[in-house]
């Protein structure tokens, strides 16, 4: 048991670290974008878009080399491709460079589903929602304190400055992880013949997740949760200062609102888990985030923008580990990373295409549709929790 909790603590630890430097750029990026670069709200949607597309292509690799080598000297080597990703942006002088930059970052984001498959290593299945909160909660506290940090260096020393100190956290998530970060997957438990191992894109692999009913849906509600938050990853920094006339530091100050309820939500859940079933938290947490997503737009200063974003997060910071949870509790113990990576994989898509159409909207049909999208696809979500879940969704782990 100690050891468990060892290890959710250096994972948590690692994850933290490196999603500070994340934190830092990310709010700042599609202003940087449209006053540095000089391009519209649809390069920027493409800028975000890249990062995904590249993890949606190697986040299954990734996942399946994991299986076969271990998770350890997966999450070291990506945590060096972030570090150089932002050493990149800091150079950036064109917006050619910028798309090679976020490739380049995207290679190392594609270690997510690894991390997820390391928790499930060290996690029975009735403590993998809990288990799954700790990534939650790390990426929770880098959007508390990343955003804000990157609003204070771009005030004092440019965006160059933001770029340089992303470089270093990620460069110190990498030192601790090589040092302190212990193997979670023996070698007596690897996978030796890997699902697709000798193919990019291994439509048979994909295939495999809708086999399962209760995974082929859980994989489907992340992708839709995943999706209807993509929509404000390229567009709700240039809301702050289009229509809330933010600056930099109050889209930093907006971010860490997010990442601050996230963090709450993350950790009552780890409490909660043993006492709330994960229909409640999906049906509760797909209506905050419809009516989060829908007043975003409509607000009219920072105080009820705080609010707005809040009540969004509620939903978005209980949905993420629990339906992680449920992908894992149905997926085979011995494919955890390829099927973590997979879904890790047609998240990115999302990722891909949420961008897209938020910046394709909000530029020409108008600012408030993209983060309409994302209310109008969670009340799918909400639809699904109270009418279909109990018929559909199968209480109880999977045999291994």
């Amino acid at each position: 048991m100690k050891s468990t909790k060892v290890s959710l603590f250096l994972i948590f630890l690692t994850v933290f670290i490196d999603l500070l430097g994340f934190g830092i750029l990310i709010p700042l990026l599609p202003n940087f974008a449209k006053i540095s670069l000089h391009v519209d709200e649809t390069a920027v949607g493409i800028a975000v878009a890249v990062y995904s597309l590249t993890q949606f292509l190697f986040n299954p690799i990734f996942g399946r080399l994991s299986d076969k080598y271990g998770r350890r000297s997966i999450i070291i080597y990506c945590l060096l491709l972030n570090a150089l990703g932002y050493l990149i942006f800091a150079y950036t002088k064109n917006y050619y460079v910028l798309l090679i930059s976020r490739f380049v970052s995207g290679l190392g984001g594609s270690s997510i589903g690894v991390a997820q498959a390391y928790i499930a290593d060290v996690t029975t299945p009735q403590n993998r929602s809990k288990g799954m909160s700790v990534i939650g909660a790390a990426f929770a506290l880098g959007f508390v304190f990343g955003p804000l940090t990157g609003g204070v260096l771009a005030h004092i020393g440019g965006y160059s400055l933001t770029g340089f100190v992303s470089a270093g956290f990620s460069f110190s998530a990498f030192i601790v992880t090589l040092i302190m970060l212990p193997e979670s997957l023996p070698k007596g438990k690897r996978n030796l013949d890997m699902l697709g191992e000798k193919r990019l894109l291994d439509f048979g692999a994909f295939k495999k997740l809708f086999l399962d009913k209760s995974l082929g849906l859980s994989v489907i509600m992340f992708f839709i949760l995943t999706f209807s938050n993509a929509n404000m990853f390229g567009t709700f920094a240039l809301l702050g200062k289009q229509h809330y006339n933010f600056t930099d530091l109050q889209n930093g100050m907006a971010y860490a609102i997010i990442g601050l309820t996230s963090a709450f939500v993350q950790g009552a859940l780890t409490f909660a888990s043993k006492y709330v079933s994960d229909r409640k938290v999906i049906t509760l947490g797909s209506f905050c985030m419809v009516v989060g997503f829908a007043l975003l737009p409509v607000g009219t200063n920072f105080t009820q923008l705080g609010i707005f974003v809040a009540i969004l997060t509620l939903g978005t910071g209980s949905l993420q580990p629990v339906i992680l949870g449920m992908v894992s509790k149905n997926s085979n113990q011995k494919e955890q990373g390829v099927i973590l990576g997979l879904n890790q994989s047609f998240s990115a898509i999302a990722r891909v295409l949420g961008p897209l159409w938020g910046g394709f909207t909000f530029q020409h049909l108008g600012y408030q549709l993209p983060f309409w999208t994302g209310s109008f696809f969670s009340l799918t979500i909400l639809l699904f929790a109270i009418f279909y879940f109990k018929e559909h969704i199968t209480p109880v782990p999977h045999p291994n």
